[in-house]
Parts: C-alpha cells; structure tokens; sequence
C-alpha cells in the first residue's frame, strides 16, 4: 500500500514567522542612521526579532497536517543574517524545523504546494504552487491562514 504524501508548506520568516520592527526596535538610533535605507544589513539584527503573533503555536497546528519548511532570503550583504536566521529557528522552533530550512533569493525553484509570504519578491510571485500572501485583505493573520488551510 503506497504511503499518502502529505501536502508541503513553505513558510517565509521575515514578516511572517518573526517580526521585524520588533528587531528593529532594538537597535540603536545611532546605528539606524548608519544602515539608512539597508536596515536588513545591520549585524545581529535577524536573531534580534521577536515572533509574530500567534506564529508559533500555528506552525505546531501546520505540522500535524502538513510537510513544512522555513523558505526565506537573507541579505545579501549581511552574512550574519544567514546563521541568526537559523540561530531564531533553533530557540522558537527547533522541534518544528529541525534542518528543515531553506535559504535561497529563487523561492520559484522549490517544488511545495503552498507558500506562505508577505512579499511576492525574490521568486514567490513565481512559485507554482500557490501562494498565501500574509498580511493581505484574505490572510492578514494566522488564524485566517489556519482557517484555510485547517480548519
């Protein structure tokens, strides 16, 4: 008997899974001013962020239903943003996406059946499957995203 594969989820982490304003508000006037118009370069601020609301116990609730990875882009220019982001993984939801992390700036090349995203940037707007765009008029939180693809 063939074994049902279950459905995959690709969930975004800036904006999504963890709140950026809430890294930001952390950081230095001083230090805002220099990273002026490239806030997403400042070191640290990634493992900074606090989660978003209701994040968390979504993704326990995800996992019981679906195969779920991180799918995000780091900066670029911030090295540091690739092992905070895995650094926040590891203290929020390490039982959840243990090596289950994907980085990439194409998120058009992974093959899933949902994507969860805030921005239809960096290859989401491209993706095949479909694309739950976070924070809009139909998904602006988690439980409207829960309500579509639970209950």
């Amino acid at each position: 008997m063939v074994k049902e594969r279950k459905k995959r989820v690709f969930v975004d982490m800036d904006n999504v899974l963890v709140d950026f304003e809430s890294g930001l508000a952390q950081v230095s006037e001083e230090v805002k001013k220099e990273y002026e118009g490239r806030l997403d370069e400042i070191p640290g601020l990634f493992g900074l962020m606090n989660p978003m609301p209701g994040a968390i116990d979504a993704m326990h609730e995800l996992q019981k239903h679906y195969d779920l990875f991180i799918l995000s882009t780091a900066p670029w220019k911030n090295p540091s943003a690739w092992a905070d982001k895995v650094k926040w993984v590891t203290l929020y939801l390490d039982d959840v996406f243990h090596k289950r992390m994907v980085i990439t700036h194409r998120k058009d090349l992974c093959q899933g059946d949902y994507l969860i995203d805030d921005r239809g940037k960096n290859g989401t707007s491209e993706f095949a499957g479909e694309w739950i765009e976070f924070g809009s008029e139909k998904f602006p939180d988690w439980n409207s995203v829960l309500d579509y693809l639970i209950r």
